[in-house]
């Protein structure tokens, strides 16, 4: 098992004899609890993945382990014991908790954050950022206004009640509780029955709302082909809650209810200019995992190509937009559960794998994801790539059934036609040694997929054998084209074009991929049916003459 970010292995001598170094040890804890928590096994070296089969441990030093660490940091919660491996030897399994509530740090106040395989020193703004994370700093919960909860919104509060009541994520348990008992439950009133920054929000009057720090504005602004703005909605006189202004926004804005027209034949098809799932939860996004101390107005930009939704703040730490896919972090989590359970959002998470699915497998574009100095700004893209793709996407899951993975690859690959493991593996966001399988194992059980190559070269690619039996009118390109065939185009390139480079071989098959003409020609040379020629930079190839 390699180094990841919620395990790492260290040798027997960080923490017995001369060599023992308990700091680099408390710093490594301090960065997995800051981070997810995970596991230290000590007792394995590097480049190994069990210990020595005579290593014994000592019964008494996972306890002294836990001690001393308890020693140099704060607000990190441990596990220690011995576990036997199967080729006999021991080692300590030590367990690190994430720390849930606060932020931890060695007693020499440094901060740590596990990052990818290592752990790396807090810079001052992403303390900050991480601190207000922590539900220690939870703005939801803390009481900024004196309401009584009595003083609330009467129709906001029965209208929560009713939707809580009608909730199929809601159990019993919690739908038998009385309104205050049920405010209780959802953070949104402390222990004297005063509404909470989260209450005030949900079920405080206009103005009452109004006097809550940074409470979300949204902006619509609509743009013509020039740049000129045509359209603007403001939400800034705080009379909505979130959940109200979510269905005030999508009601009012009347290009939600365009469409794109493709054509099936004799018949033409109208697809969802942008579908309702992927707005709603872009939305939801923006109001549930925006931080609320920071100020700022929630913008929805429309052009005719596409949505840009920008949100003031940044993402939580360990976030990014090259993991966002793979990686959830939940901030606001009162709130989130709120919109969870009233149906308004499809998970508590980020919710990019909903979205990921929804455009991947309607023929267009991911979503894009880019984080400035004080913002983040999401980008999902109108038009649809290609009408034949779609038709394929639609034919396959009509007739197959197929996870969200399976959906997320299969837009991804149909969008290429051709695409290697490694490229596969950037664009869905998976970390080095996260394995693809769950995305493409059942895609290729199903033959839906097949594959070219080995290991790292290994290329994924739709069955033409599916494409047929789909009748669908795909191109023909030289992407797919089989390797016996490709070997026959070069052959005949090289007839016409002698001592040619490979690029210049490519530049004469443009559709053809470099990568498989690069490897094609590098196997013709060692079956000796390609003779090549100088040097590196300058190598050329030309037919083998015949002896």
């Amino acid at each position: 098992m390699e180094e990841c970010t919620t395990y790492d292995k260290k040798s027997l001598k960080t923490v017995q004899g001369k060599t023992a170094d308990f700091q680099e040890l408390a710093k490594d804890c301090v960065a997995f609890a800051n981070a997810k928590g995970g596991y230290l096994h000590i007792g394995i070296e590097d480049g190994e993945n069990l210990p020595p089969n005579n290593q014994r441990i000592d019964a008494a030093l996972p306890e002294k382990i836990i001690k001393r660490i308890n020693e140099l940091t704060i607000n990190v919660g441990l596990q220690a014991s011995i576990v036997t491996a199967e080729n006999g030897g021991q080692y300590i399994n030590l367990k690190v908790f994430p720390s849930m509530a606060t932020v931890a740090s060695t007693t020499k106040g440094q901060f740590f954050y596990r990052d990818s395989d290592g752990s790396r020193p807090l810079l001052p703004d992403e303390l900050t950022r991480l601190m207000t994370d922590k539900p220690a700093y939870c703005w939801e919960t803390k009481v900024s206004l004196s309401v009584n909860w009595k003083n609330a919104d009467n129709s906001k509060l029965q209208k929560f009640v009713q939707d809580i009541q009608r909730s199929d994520r809601v159990s019993d348990f919690v739908k038998d509780k009385n309104e205050e008992e049920l405010l209780a439950y959802y953070q949104m009133i402390d222990d004297n029955g005063q509404l909470t920054n989260l209450g005030v929000l949900w079920i405080g009057k206009p103005e009452q709302r109004a006097r809550l720090l940074y409470s979300p504005i949204v902006q619509y602004i609509k743009y013509d082909a020039d740049d000129n703005k045509v359209l603007k909605y403001v939400w800034d006189d705080y009379r909505f809650n979130p959940q109200e202004m979510l269905e005030d926004i999508w009601q009012k804005v009347p290009d939600w209810k365009e469409s794109n027209e493709v054509s099936d034949g004799l018949w033409r098809k109208n697809i969802p200019a942008y579908d309702e799932k992927v707005v709603r939860e872009l939305l939801c996004n923006a109001l549930v995992h925006r931080p609320y101390t920071t100020r700022g107005d929630i913008f929805i930009k429309l052009y005719p190509d596409r949505m840009e939704v920008t949100n003031p703040g940044l993402l939580p730490l360990g976030v990014t937009a090259s993991n966002i896919l793979q990686k959830t972090v939940k901030r606001n989590i009162h709130l989130a559960k709120v919109f969870y359970d009233l149906h308004l959002m499809e998970a508590e998470g980020s919710g990019y794998d909903l979205m990921y699915d929804r455009l991947l497998s309607a023929g267009k574009e991911a979503p894009m994801v880019v984080e400035g100095d004080d913002f983040v700004e999401v980008t999902i893209y109108r038009k649809i790539l290609d009408s034949e793709n779609l038709k394929l996407l639609e034919f396959v899951n009509q007739n197959y059934s197929l996870t969200q993975k399976n959906r997320i690859a299969l837009g991804i690959i149909a969008t290429k036609q051709k695409i290697l493991s490694t490229e596969l593996s950037l664009l869905l966001q998976l970390q080095e040694g996260e394995r693809m399988r769950s995305y493409v194992d059942n895609l290729v059980n199903l033959g839906i997929l097949v594959t070219r190559g080995q290991k790292k070269g290994n290329a994924f690619l739709i069955n033409p054998k599916l494409i047929s039996g789909a009748k669908l009118n795909q191109k023909t390109t030289l992407k797919t084209v089989e390797p016996h065939r490709l070997k026959l185009l070069i052959e005949e390139d090289l007839r016409l074009h002698p001592k040619s480079k490979i690029s210049e071989i490519a530049t004469r098959l443009p559709d053809a991929d470099i990568n498989d003409i690069r490897k094609m020609v590098y196997s013709m040379q060692d079956d000796g049916v390609l003779e090549r020629e100088g040097g590196n930079k300058n190598m050329t190839y030309q037919l083998a003459k015949k002896k």
